[in-house]
């Protein structure tokens, strides 16, 4: 057995059986809050503003709680800003994601043996 051999795992929530977050959701708001902008989020994890879009709707309708503040153009300018709720949705998947890692590390040091997982 390769002792570089590591696990992975991937995890996204579901509402009635339809998909509302994961890694890539979470890139895209992440991205949103670091640029004040969606145009500007959905060039950096490269999809179109339309895609983004679509994403931040289906999200928030799903979920049930605004996610995005949008400020039309103007003199400074439009952009877009994340919810306190976002944040609040944001750390507790940041945490769930981080405890389910750690569970699946354990798993796997347990069935594997130790020194394989990093």
């Amino acid at each position: 057995m390769t002792k570089d051999m590591k696990v992975k795992s991937k995890i996204w929530i579901e509402v009635d059986g339809e998909p509302v977050f994961g890694r890539g959701r979470r890139f895209l708001l992440q991205a949103i809050d670091r640029y004040g902008s969606i145009s500007q989020a959905a060039k950096e994890i490269n999809i179109s503003y339309r895609k983004a879009w679509s994403y931040i709707k289906a999200m928030e309708e799903r979920l049930g709680i605004k996610l995005v503040n949008r400020h039309t153009g103007g003199r400074d300018g439009g952009g877009a800003t994340l919810t306190d709720e976002a944040r609040k949705f944001l750390r507790r998947y940041e945490m769930l994601e981080e405890g389910i890692r750690e569970i699946v590390d354990e798993r796997f040091r347990e069935i594997f043996g130790e020194g394989v997982n990093g």
